[in-house]
């Protein structure tokens, strides 16, 4: 079920049809996430011509956010990033003959997995708050469309629901890599970035359980755990990090396990 727990009702939310056209799909949304079709509301999951979109509603708020990995700001990252140089790639171990398995496991709106997929990793994401689950849902069905993006999102999957749970419960083969990034408050400060928050916290608020998710992440990851924090934040309770990455705004808090090295043959 993706409706939405006690936990993260605290902030109203209803769901609307930008256009006539898209009421049966913006209804079936509200039957599945559990909200209701209208009415008084602080926020808003829209359905329109440019896909599900979240916005706050009121005077003074911000725009709408939605996942797009076709236009805009993940696109200029996908064409002019950097390849594997980024910081991202060199976290995760990607290098000449090695692509890991890397499972997302605060995947948000995709953008990190997204980045490494373009680089050719296999991503599993789990998102655990059902409405930013189904605005990055919603963009990877979109980015299917696209002949440039699509070979870049069949690299991704999603799966729903609360990642220390399934990281515990994993059945199958276990990712090489587990990528964290807790919601903590971001040194960027960017429009973008302040506009998610501001969006995103209220309905998701912090990441209490970090200590628990990277301990669920070291018992699942064969070869290592990254951890992407502001670059003065503490590192998470538990487990000390072999070492870091730093960047401008950012740090990869990196715990090793094992090589990643280059298949054989």
């Amino acid at each position: 079920m993706d409706a939405l727990d006690g936990n993260w009702a605290k902030a109203t939310v209803r769901v609307e049809a930008l256009e006539p056209a898209f009421a049966t799909a913006a209804a079936a949304w509200a039957e599945r996430l559990q909200l209701p079709p209208g009415g008084e509301a602080e926020f808003a999951l829209q359905l329109g011509c440019d896909g599900l979109q979240l916005v706050e509603l009121g005077p003074q708020a911000p725009g709408p956010v939605r996942v797009d990995f076709v236009e805009g700001a993940v696109a200029h990252r996908r064409l002019f990033g950097g390849g594997n140089g980024q910081m991202i790639a060199k976290a995760v171990g990607v290098q000449p003959g090695v692509r890991p398995v890397v499972l997302d496991a605060t995947a948000g709106l995709g953008r990190d997995a997204f980045v490494l997929a373009r680089l050719g990793c296999a991503m599993t994401l789990i998102e655990r708050h059902p409405l930013i689950a189904a605005l990055l849902e919603d963009g990877l069905l979109r980015a299917q469309i696209d002949p440039d993006v699509a070979p870049i999102v069949a690299q991704m999957h999603l799966l729903r629901g609360n990642a220390i749970d399934l990281m515990r419960a994993w059945q199958g083969e276990p990712p090489q890599v587990v990528y964290l990034d807790p919601m903590f408050p971001h040194r960027d400060k960017s429009a973008s970035v302040k506009k998610e928050m501001r969006l995103f916290r209220p309905l998701v608020g912090d990441d209490d359980d970090a200590p628990a998710l990277l301990e669920a992440a070291l018992a699942l990851a064969t070869h290592r755990v990254v951890v992407k924090r502001p670059r003065k934040a503490p590192g998470i309770a538990g487990a000390q990090a072999g070492y870091a990455l730093e960047g401008n705004a950012s740090r990869f808090d990196i715990y090793p396990k094992k090589s990643l090295k280059p298949k054989a043959g």
